[in-house]
């Protein structure tokens, strides 16, 4: 009797898990998606980011993780691409990224370091946005434990689509 309780609690928690499992393991976003704001130290002086990302970005989900360390309230929502997030505010495909976000009336393109946010937030520059095309490695949420930085530029982008340096990361 107590090897057949002891099985039949083995299967009830095992079965209780499996349940919890998927119903918790849905990356795919419904219709309705709603976003998963962090709010870790935010600085009320700085407005709240809105990023756009797919929902298995895990190099994406730590930018919104840098963002949130320097200060950022963020908002984030998990879609199928971000090509019409990009095309929608202006920013050209060609500098495109893993993920869009926007800021202030600004659109923030890749990894971009939080300080350079914060500048354009304060310089308040007549643009589109900024961007770190590709995905350089060391740029913010794509460092790589025992590996050096890639120099990597920030571009500006204008609403006629051309770029400029903005920031220089060596």
């Amino acid at each position: 009797m107590e090897k057949t309780m002891t099985r039949f609690l083995s299967v009830l928690s095992i079965s209780l898990l499996a349940i919890g499992t998927v119903a918790c393991s849905s990356d795919a976003p419904g219709p309705q998606a709603q976003p998963v704001t962090q709010t870790v130290a935010v600085d009320p002086s700085l407005p709240t980011v809105t990023v756009y990302k797919t929902p298995t970005c895990g190099c994406c989900t730590l930018w919104v993780d840098h963002l949130a360390e320097n200060g950022f309230a963020t908002r984030t929502y998990d879609v199928e691409s971000t090509a019409q997030i990009r095309e929608q505010n202006g920013m050209p495909a060609k500098v495109g990224s893993c993920h869009t976000a926007i800021v202030d009336g600004y659109v923030v393109e890749g990894h971009v370091p939080a300080e350079t946010v914060k500048r354009m937030i304060s310089e308040k520059p007549d643009i589109v946005g900024i961007t770190v095309p590709g995905m350089p490695i060391g740029s913010p949420g794509m460092e790589v434990t025992g590996r050096d930085a890639d120099p990597y530029d920030v571009l500006a982008v204008n609403a006629d689509g051309e770029t400029e340096v903005y920031a220089e990361y060596r």
